[in-house]
């Protein structure tokens, strides 16, 4: 706990939220800030200016930016030519991953509500869009579902059948036993978009980190309870199966008023 506020990787929940009081209703986040489906090259172009402001604005963004370089320059070296990611492609993974101070909180926070925001005063396009291209690229070497898992130590509300969205950048893993991510409730996953990072968070492959981006949507399988089954590997474990992508904002960053 950070002050007054409960952090996971992938959510940041206020006391006074659903979280902490009730439980937070697996839905379909309409008001995520989602993708960049064809616009990719222009916003490629666009996000050199957001970059240069976002970084010369003071704040803790800019800080994680520049302490990110070094976990950039060493994976750039050495993984640059299997996954055609630029030098800031991977320094947003490194900044995201490991950055000081921690950015995801805020970011994630930011991602999964600014939908009215987003054409104006949104923080991140410089991070949203290097995360959304950076997970798309290496996820053009990667073929196929992986299946994943997530820990949280908060209490969610979902029920078998409904379509959800995670509506941030949920961090899942290969691994079902990294229990310090919490043991309240749990997601098996299949997920069809969100990719494998590989070596290339700040820790490196340690954790085995499969980001699963804000648009993936997934069909809840089945509801597990600890009540019914001893054995079971969290108190409340949601299956989810990838189905499809959802997007409420594609591009809207050309087709608005922006303020830079």
């Amino acid at each position: 706990m950070i002050g007054s506020e409960v952090y996971t990787r992938g959510l940041k929940v206020h006391p006074r939220q659903p979280g902490l009081n009730s439980p937070i209703p697996l839905d379909m986040v309409p008001d995520s800030v989602d993708m960049y489906k064809g616009c990719i090259e222009k916003m490629g172009k666009k996000v050199k200016e957001y970059l240069r402001n976002e970084t010369n604005a003071g704040g803790f963004f800019e800080q994680a930016w520049t302490k990110a370089e070094k976990c950039a320059s060493k994976n750039y070296s050495v993984n640059q030519k299997l996954d055609k990611l630029s030098h800031n492609h991977i320094k947003a993974i490194c900044a995201y991953t490991g950055g000081q101070p921690k950015i995801y909180p805020a970011f994630n926070q930011a991602v999964r509500t600014n939908r009215t925001e987003y054409t104006t005063s949104f923080q991140f396009h410089s991070l949203h869009f290097l995360l959304t291209d950076a997970l798309r690229l290496l996820k053009e070497n990667q073929q196929g579902c992986h299946t994943t898992y997530r820990r949280t130590n908060m209490e969610f509300a979902g029920e078998v059948n409904k379509e959800i969205r995670f509506g941030l950048f949920a961090s899942s893993s290969f691994l079902k036993n990294l229990t310090h991510f919490g043991e309240n409730s749990c997601f098996e996953l299949k997920t069809c978009f969100g990719t494998d990072l590989k070596s290339y968070p700040e820790m490196g492959n340690y954790e085995k980190e499969v980001l699963i981006p804000p648009y993936e949507v997934f069909k809840a399988t089945a509801v597990l309870k600890k009540e019914n089954d001893e054995n079971l590997w969290c108190d409340v474990v949601y299956k989810l199966k990838s189905i499809n992508t959802l997007s409420n904002v594609n591009c809207n960053i050309f087709t608005k008023p922006t303020i830079n």
